[in-house]
């Protein structure tokens, strides 16, 4: 059985010594759940792609609590200031050149000369990677390609007993994987999330370009099949057949509702939580209205059409 910590000074600390010792634990970011592990530790890096069946050609973020302890593992730029000092912390993931003595393993880069790091906003994540004072990789706390976990009761349904510990944190306040932006070279956009291109374009004046689907992996969450339900999932529905699970947006008769009030920033929030719900009546398919493709809908629809991807 997977060890549960409540979010208290002594649970933390507990989780955060397990941390050290090369053992994965999950915990509550602002954005999803996240299986953690010393970046470091090939070992407990490993274990990680073991306990979520995740392909090894699939880079994972490193989490860390401040921005000095993103310097020691990366090459910083001025951009890269100007972004942390606008977004973090918060769901905004930069990818820069790995610095050279770094020590992070291979594995958490998918052999690539680059790293995406991340300074989470949430008071438990924060307080638990200043207790463990070590970067941590962390992708979602989910089998790889199913629902993001967005509880603590996600991650179990997923993950008991193949992982070491779990924090038990609420509910996940965005609700969806943070924005990753490349600064390699030109700035690009390589997953869209809640804090949009244009934002993002705004803070470094100038235009950010977008990352062509024919390119190889450079960042997580660039699997064609990802996110995905049990269920089938038929997107823009502007009708829904009968037996379908209807997810809807908007003013629409449905069995669940992102948000009534077409609010972009309660859909995303809502996103994963309803996909479990309707998954677990067991519908052979989820029909999901259409959701506007602009700001956080350009987010929200990137995560249902990896959803509705042929496996």
């Amino acid at each position: 059985m997977t060890q549960q910590f409540s979010p208290t000074s002594d649970g933390l600390a507990r989780a955060a010594e397990m941390l050290r010792a090369g053992k994965l634990v999950a915990f509550p970011t602002e954005t999803v759940y996240g299986l953690g592990a010393d970046a470091r530790n090939d070992q407990a890096v490993a274990a990680i792609f073991g306990a979520k069946q995740r392909p090894s050609f699939n880079p994972l973020i490193v989490h860390v609590s401040s921005v000095d302890a993103a310097k020691e593992l990366v090459v910083w730029s001025e951009q890269a200031d100007a972004l942390a000092e606008a977004y973090w912390p918060g769901p905004l993931t930069l990818v820069l050149p790995l610095r050279e003595g770094a020590g992070v393993s291979r594995l958490v880069t998918a052999g690539l000369d680059t790293l995406a790091v991340r300074m989470p906003a949430a008071p438990i994540a924060r307080d638990l990677l200043s207790q463990a004072a070590i970067p941590v990789a962390a992708p979602s706390a989910n089998r790889s390609g199913q629902i993001s976990p967005t509880r603590a009761t996600h991650v179990l349904d997923s993950l008991d007993g193949r992982i070491d510990g779990l924090v038990m944190g609420g509910a996940c306040d965005v609700g969806l994987e943070s924005t990753i932006l490349g600064l390699t070279g030109r700035p690009t956009l390589l997953r869209p999330g809640g804090i949009t291109r244009e934002a993002l374009a705004h803070v470094l004046g100038g235009g950010v370009a977008e990352r062509h689907a024919t390119e190889g992996i450079t960042a997580p969450g660039q699997i064609r099949s990802h996110y995905a339900p049990n269920a089938k999932v038929r997107l823009n529905a502007v009708d829904f057949v009968e037996g379908e699970a209807r997810l809807g947006f908007g003013a629409t008769d449905c069995d669940l509702n992102l948000s009534e009030a077409e609010n972009l920033t309660e859909a995303a929030a809502n996103l994963f939580e309803y996909l479990h719900r309707l998954d677990a009546t067991g519908a052979e398919r989820i029909a999901v209205s259409p959701i506007p493709h602009l700001g956080l809908g350009v987010a929200i629809n990137d995560r249902l059409s990896r959803a509705a991807a042929d496996r």
